[in-house]
C-alpha cells in the first residue's frame, strides 16, 4: 500500500466508472494506473490467466456490415415474420450472410495491499473482453429445432480466437456479481469462519442426538456422533487454511496475490442455505503435472518439487499447487509425508510442519 492512507475501498460504482473510461487501445496498459488514481492510498497491480469464455451472442450484423440490434430480438422479430415456422427461417436466413456477434474474454484481477498480513489486499475480479464476428445467425446444414437453438448457437467454433474478427474492444468488466467482484481478503476469511462455525451450530441439537450405528465382529455399536467426530465444531474452512498454511510456510516472503488470484462466491443456496468460499488460481503453472503414481520413488518426488518451486519462482509452490487439486497429485504430498515421518527425506522444518499437518487432515479445492 502507499504511504497515503486509502481515502475509501473500492465499490462497485466507482470501479465500473473507472472501467467505462478506459480506452481500448490503451486499456490493458492503463487500468492498474487509473484504479490508483480513483482510490488513493491502494497501489493496484493486475494479473490476466488464459482461461477463455464467450458470452450470449451480442448483435447482428448484416452482410454489408450494417448492425441489425440485439441478437434474441432480431431473432425474436425474423421469427414473428415468417410466423414462428422454424423451416422458413432457417430457408430465409441461412445463405443471407448475417452473422452474430458475442464478446469473449479471459479472467483478470486487480490486486492492491491494505496491510503487511497475508489476507491484507484487496481484489478485483475482472473480465478482459472483446467482441468478435462469431459466425452465422443459423447454422447452414442442420435446420434449428427450436427457437432456443438459435438463441444459443453451437454450431459455432471458439477454439481458435484468431479466426474470428474482432470487432470492439477490449474492455474491462467487473465479474463476480455472486458477492465476489470486489472482495477484502482478510475480512472475507473472518465471515468465512464465522458462517461456518455459525452453521455448524446451528446443527448441535441434531447432532447431539443423532446415533452411529458400527457393525463389527462383536455385533452392533451405537456411538454418539459427537464422540465419533470430536473435532466437528472446531472444523477450519479449506479457505482459511490454505492462508494460514501460506503465512507459516517458507512461501510467506512471497505476497500471495503475486501467485494467486481466487474466485470468490458468496451468496444464499438452495433452502436459504449460506454458500461461500473460492477456487485458488495459480497465476503461474508448472509445464507438466506431477502425479503420485503407485511405486514412486520419493526420492525422485523430491526433484520434482524441487524443480517445480523454481519454474514457479516461489519455495514450497508444489504444495499450494497440490491443494489446487490439478498440477500436483494429492497422493504425492502423502508419500512426501511418509518420507519425512520415516527420515527418508527432509524439507524446511516450516514447511514439514505445514505437509504433516495436511496429512493428517487433508483439505483440496
Amino acid at each position: 500500500m502507499c504511504e497515503q492512507k486509502p481515502v475509501r475501498l473500492p465499490d462497485p460504482a466507482s470501479v465500473e466508472t473507472v472501467l467505462a473510461a478506459l480506452q481500448p487501445q490503451s486499456a490493458d496498459a492503463e487500468l492498474a494506473p487509473a484504479l490508483n488514481q480513483a482510490f488513493p492510498g491502494f497501489a493496484f497491480t493486475v494479473a490476466r490467466i488464459d482461461d477463455p469464455y464467450w458470452c450470449n451472442p451480442h448483435t447482428v450484423v448484416a452482410a454489408d456490415g450494417t448492425r441489425r440490434g440485439d441478437h434474441r430480438a432480431w431473432v425474436e422479430r425474423a421469427l414473428a415474420d415468417v410466423g414462428g415456422d422454424l423451416t422458413a427461417f432457417w430457408n430465409r436466413h441461412r445463405e443471407s450472410g448475417e452473422k452474430f456477434t458475442e464478446w469473449r474474454g479471459t479472467s483478470a484481477f486487480a490486486f492492491a495491499p491494505t496491510g503487511p498480513g497475508v489476507a491484507d489486499f484487496v481484489q478485483l475480479s475482472l473480465g478482459r473482453e472483446t467482441e468478435h464476428l462469431a459466425g452465422p445467425v443459423v447454422d447452414r446444414d442442420y435446420r434449428p429445432t427450436s427457437a432456443d437453438h438459435l438463441f444459443e448457437p453451437t454450431w459455432v467454433s471458439r477454439e481458435s480466437a484468431v479466426e474470428a474478427q474482432q470487432l470492439a474492444g477490449p474492455v474491462y468488466r467487473l465479474r463476480g456479481r455472486t458477492g465476489g467482484g470486489i472482495v477484502h481478503m482478510r475480512s472475507f476469511l473472518a465471515r468465512r469462519a464465522r458462517i461456518e462455525r455459525e452453521q455448524r451450530e446451528a446443527r448441535r441439537p441434531e447432532l447431539e442426538s443423532r446415533v452411529i450405528h458400527e457393525v463389527g465382529s462383536e455385533g452392533v455399536r451405537d456411538i454418539p456422533f459427537l464422540e465419533a467426530n470430536p473435532g466437528w465444531f472446531d472444523f477450519v474452512p479449506r479457505e482459511n487454511r490454505f492462508f494460514a498454511d501460506w503465512a507459516r510456510s517458507s512461501a510467506c516472503g512471497h505476497r500471495i496475490f503475486d501467485h494467486w488470484a481466487f474466485d470468490i462466491h458468496d451468496f444464499e443456496g438452495p433452502g436459504q442455505k449460506r454458500e461461500i468460499g473460492f477456487i485458488p488460481r495459480p497465476l503461474k503453472n508448472p509445464a507438466e503435472r506431477l502425479l503420485g503414481e503407485e511405486g514412486a520413488s520419493v526420492h525422485r518426488l523430491m526433484e520434482r518439487i524441487e524443480a517445480i518451486d523454481e519454474e514457479v519462482g516461489l519455495a514450497f509452490a508444489w504444495f499450494f499447487l497440490m491443494t489446487h487439486g490439478h498440477f500436483v497429485d494429492p497422493d504425492v504430498g502423502h508419500i512426501i509425508a511418509d518420507g519425512l515421518r520415516a527420515g527418508r527425506v527432509r524439507l524446511a522444518d516450516r514447511d514439514a510442519a505445514v505437509l504433516l499437518a495436511w496429512a493428517d487432515r487433508p483439505y483440496l479445492f
